[in-house]
């Protein structure tokens, strides 16, 4: 039986065996079902890439004392770099003009840390000696006016057999190990500071010569501009505050050799270092110890010196800072202030120290790019108001008096007559 026009092309597509074979996916669909090639890849690298920020994460971290000690070195070897360039530019070598210059600046820091230690040894010495004799007027002054019996041979026993005094001792000796490690971590740290310090100092020209190097032509000299600002300013900032804190020295220890108070140059050089060199609260710091050890010679002394601390700051700040600054890091107070505050809040005191000088070269560098024009002649730009803007504020005021409910009202050519 021959095959009809309907089965016909069923004839022809169906297989030997007699099965029809199913049909070919399209494809679209075959090449949609595998898996992309940049896929792999694209794993792989994020996984690296993530892998890569977390160790650089744990590194920053963990490098982060080494980073702030190189900071410091940095800004010191720019505070030295006048002296030792103006060393060196008569014929010294740089490396013998750095270490004359941190030879110097490490025997002033002995010999005031050695004196400084003798003044606190013997002041506690003294205290300690006292000790009895200002405990007896104090009792005595308690008995006089609280009417009580109270006994100096008492209150030492009921001290002795305190508990937190027992706790202090024991909590005092088993913290002698940590501040043996403590400051056994100080002096490691200021010993990689002057290293590092001596580095930079001593081979800067060739520090800036490496960094040139790898930079075109223009960044070059962008760089070297940025370098020199940044010489100029914390030089400037570190002279300026030397010199302030020589003229507060000398003018503290003038009040204190006039008043008696033993220790007088030591206690001037403390103070000069500490109100000038420590932001912010250096005044108080430094005005402090003065005012403690007048008080050991009489009370009314640490109040004479509580008086000129603040005449003297006062005096400093809008007489001698401005002319001292005025060329080395003129910038506004407020801003000097606001930099300190950020400065503490990312690096603690360091960060205190470097703000000022970090910003006076910032707004140094950005000054040599932005763009300045010529302020128009408008009385609102020097804080005055424009006239024709309507009646003043009393004349308002005056004016809703006398249209009051009862008011009397007022006859032609009296005051309040015309009211806009």
């Amino acid at each position: 039986m021959s095959p009809t026009d309907e089965t016909g092309p069923e004839a022809q597509q169906a297989s030997p065996f007699g099965t029809t074979p199913p049909d070919r996916p399209p494809a679209d669909a075959v090449s949609s079902a595998r898996m992309p090639r940049w896929l792999p890849r694209a794993v792989v690298l994020v996984l690296a890439l993530y892998a890569t920020f977390q160790l650089g994460t744990w590194a920053f971290h963990q490098l982060t004392g080494l980073l702030i000690n190189i900071l410091i070195a940095f800004f010191l070897a720019l505070a030295i770099e006048p002296a030792v360039s103006w060393m060196a530019s008569r014929g010294m070598r740089r490396g013998l003009a750095a270490g004359l210059v941190f030879l110097a600046v490490m025997i002033l820091s002995a010999g005031f840390v050695t004196l400084l230690g003798s003044m606190l040894a013997g002041q506690i010495i003294k205290i300690v000696e006292d000790f009895p004799d200002y405990l007896d007027s104090v009792i005595n002054w308690i008995n006089t006016h609280f009417h009580t019996d109270l006994k100096r041979v008492d209150v030492q026993e009921g001290l002795l057999r305190s508990d937190w005094l027992r706790n202090y001792v024991q909590h005092s000796a088993t913290g002698v190990l940590d501040v043996s490690a403590q400051v056994l971590g100080g002096l490691f740290q200021l010993l990689t500071i002057a290293l590092f310090s001596f580095y930079f100092a001593a081979d800067g020209p060739r520090l800036r010569r490496a960094i040139c190097s790898v930079l075109p032509p223009a960044r070059q000299a962008e760089v070297l501009r940025a370098w020199e600002i940044a010489v100029d300013k914390t030089g400037g900032y570190i002279y300026s505050r030397g010199l302030m804190a020589l003229i507060s020295g000398i003018a503290h220890y003038i009040l204190l050799q006039i008043l008696g108070v033993p220790y007088a140059p030591v206690l001037g050089v403390w103070v000069g270092l500490v109100s000038q060199f420590i932001p912010t609260i250096g005044t108080y710091l430094a005005g402090a110890l003065p005012m403690l050890i007048a008080f050991t010679v009489d009370p009314w002394y640490a109040l004479w010196v509580l008086v000129f601390v603040v005449v003297y700051q006062q005096f400093e700040n809008y007489m001698l800072q401005p002319k001292l600054t005025a060329r080395t890091v003129d910038i506004h107070p407020a801003v000097a202030f606001g930099s300190v505050i950020a400065g503490t809040a990312l690096l603690g005191a360091v960060g205190a120290l470097i703000a000022i000088p970090a910003v006076a070269t910032l707004q140094a560098f950005l000054g040599a790019y932005v763009k300045r024009y010529a302020v128009t002649d408008d009385p609102r730009v020097h804080g005055h108001r424009g006239g024709g803007a309507g009646p003043g504020l009393f004349t308002r005021a005056r004016g809703l008096w006398g249209r009051r409910p009862g008011a009397a009202v007022p006859q032609e050519g009296e005051p309040g007559d015309s009211v806009s």
